[in-house]
């Protein structure tokens, strides 16, 4: 991941940016809320969005597209050395309204009034475009027991899928999502394995929940190699 942000109460987190453009609190506090999920921070900008756009590197970008200054943003945005490959998130009123801006390359739009479910599910399908694991990394499903340690207690899950970034595990025990974890677990032909990562999204109702390993721990390369052996494999 090219940056990352920390949030106040999760000193051990890492999270891509999103930046928030000329948008109104109570929006920002769901929208905060809806990308919090997927390991992405919004981040409301004060004063000139185009001046910040220029000295400040973001993964991600919200802007309303009826916003009056939209097209100099995004223009700013696209023309920025450390900000022309932002995922740019539209709000829209119509899709008119989001196709007028299709010259800056918007990656998603989201339908106002805002819905929370239907902005989860934008979210949840463009959020590994925003941290830069696009497709780079493939899901094995696997059955495999998983200890989970949690600040001073620990919990056993069972895997859901394994990839080279992080994994799914299935819990009956609810996960808080803003805690760094320690996860410790066998997969087949391999030696227990115990590496750092952090919840990236929750699906509660479902017991699912996403985790994805500290791009700093060296360790998750061994889980790299485990899957390219794996497809060599199958």
């Amino acid at each position: 991941m090219s940056s990352s942000a920390t949030a106040g109460n999760n000193p051990g987190r890492i999270m891509a940016k999103a930046a928030s453009v000329n948008i109104d609190n109570a929006c920002n506090a769901f929208l905060h809320d809806c990308f919090r999920q997927f390991g992405i921070h919004v981040v409301s900008l004060p004063g000139d969005p185009v001046a910040l756009l220029n000295k400040q590197k973001f993964e991600a970008c919200v802007i309303r597209l009826y916003d009056p200054d939209a097209e100099r943003i995004l223009q700013a945005a696209r023309n920025s050395n450390s900000n022309r490959r932002i995922v740019i998130y539209g709000i829209a009123r119509s899709t008119q309204e989001a196709l007028r801006f299709s010259k800056y390359g918007i990656n998603a739009v989201f339908d106002e009034p805002l819905d929370r479910q239907s902005v989860l599910k934008v979210v949840r399908s463009t959020h590994l475009l925003v941290i830069h694991e696009l497709r780079r990394y493939v899901r094995i499903p696997v059955v495999a027991d998983v200890r989970l340690d949690i600040g001073s207690g620990s919990t056993n899950v069972v895997n859901g899928e394994v990839s080279s970034g992080g994994m799914s595990v299935l819990s009956t025990v609810p996960i808080a999502s803003q805690e760094p974890v320690q996860i410790t677990t066998t997969l087949p032909g391999l030696p227990k394995i115990t590496l750092r990562a952090y919840i990236c999204w929750a699906k509660p109702a479902e017991k699912l929940y996403g985790l994805r390993y500290d791009p700093a721990d060296d360790r998750r390369l061994s889980v790299r190699r485990w899957i390219d052996q794996y497809l060599e494999i199958v």
